[in-house]
């Protein structure tokens, strides 16, 4: 693949991530980071932030802002562990579980909101594809 193929296959992918970002926080009311956050929280709670930045792949700071947003939002706790005080845990508030679950049972099929033009087949094929190149 030549130089000038793979710059606009990047510039593709990094303008369709804006597009589907933008109508992600629009249906859903959290940008898609915070609410990967969120969804991290439910797998795993409570959970330390250091573990919650490195699933998301960001930095300190970056976690430490988004954390912020979402606690003044009441979406989040934040408490140092006893034990070690250098350690936060993370937990969901009930408020945060109640929003969530209401926005899984108004997306039971997000595919149709957010990639209407692909199959079933062609979605879960780019979802390997973009997982694949995610690893390398």
């Amino acid at each position: 693949m030549k130089l000038r193929e793979v710059s606009q296959l990047l510039y593709l992918l990094k303008s369709t991530d804006q597009k589907i970002s933008r109508l992600f926080e629009k249906e859903i009311g959290f940008s898609l980071t915070r609410y990967e956050l969120l969804m991290a929280l439910i797998e795993n709670q409570p959970c330390l932030q250091t573990k919650l930045q490195e699933y998301l792949q960001i930095d300190q700071a970056a976690i430490t802002r988004h954390l912020k947003i979402l606690e003044e939002k009441g979406y989040v706790s934040r408490q140092r562990n006893p034990e070690n005080n250098r350690e936060i845990f993370v937990t969901l508030t009930a408020k945060a579980d109640q929003e969530l679950h209401a926005c899984e049972n108004k997306y039971t099929n997000v595919q149709e909101t957010f990639y209407p033009s692909l199959t079933e087949e062609e979605f879960q094929l780019l979802r390997q594809l973009l997982q694949k190149m995610n690893q390398e």
